[in-house]
């Protein structure tokens, strides 16, 4: 999963020497939350909603419309910006960017191509599009959550119980954290499950692993098996 393939490429830039007015409405009019600051065709910096925020939250208060209006059409982008921005390769990874961002404490960045031109923007929004198409939710289909032995062919002999009850696998996620070791949880979502077979499914599902819970998104309905 490159950047390449997730990223916002319909980019919107603005002129260091732009006003603080234009960076508000490109925002606004292009319903992003991030604006790449070029010097000619070089990254010099990004401007976000917080920056803007900022920007006028002292003077908002004894300001009345127009004068505000003034202030902020006099205002350049180079003196509210975030200069030296933290810039993404459009060959990293979605898991590599989300790391940088959350490292960084920041909500998204410029990507760069490998000649260092801006090719697009990746921000939490196209993260959470990410998240979304590998769980799959958008098929309404039933979660199931394991906590199962770190071993070859644990996670498959709960999958093949699943499989057996003319279940397909949408998606398949596995993760370390909040665990004992020796074992790992794993997420598996399924569709075409009748619903009428659940409580035998889940029956011998117990029988090869432990069941957390199960989520029927097309139903809402959750169950929760196991919280210690």
């Amino acid at each position: 999963m490159l950047v390449r393939n997730w990223m916002n490429s319909d980019v919107v830039t603005i002129s260091i020497e732009d006003s603080m007015q234009n960076a508000i409405k490109l925002l606004k009019e292009n319903d992003v939350g991030l604006l790449p600051v070029m010097k000619k065709r070089e990254l010099v910096g990004v401007i976000t909603d917080r920056d803007l925020k900022e920007a006028s939250a002292s003077d908002a208060t004894t300001l009345d419309i127009h004068e505000m209006l003034y202030l902020i059409s006099k205002i350049k982008v180079k003196d509210i910006m975030s200069s030296n921005p933290i810039s993404v390769s459009d060959e990293l990874t979605i898991e590599e960017t989300a790391e940088l961002l959350l490292n960084n404490h920041i909500s998204g960045a410029p990507v760069l191509d490998s000649f260092g031109a801006v090719v697009g923007t990746i921000t939490k929004a196209e993260l959470f599009k990410v998240l979304i198409s590998l769980t799959g939710i958008g098929t309404n289909g039933i979660q199931f959550a394991f906590e199962v032995e770190d071993r070859a062919g644990s996670i498959r002999e709960v999958a093949d119980i699943i499989r057996d009850h003319d279940g397909r696998m949408v998606s398949i996620l596995s993760t370390y954290d909040h665990v004992e070791k020796g074992y790992r949880k794993v997420y598996i979502r399924m569709t075409g499950i009748d619903r009428g077979k659940i409580d035998t499914l889940v029956d011998k599902l117990k029988n090869v692993a432990k069941l957390l819970y199960t989520v029927d998104h097309k139903h809402n309905i959750r169950k929760v098996y196991n919280t210690d």
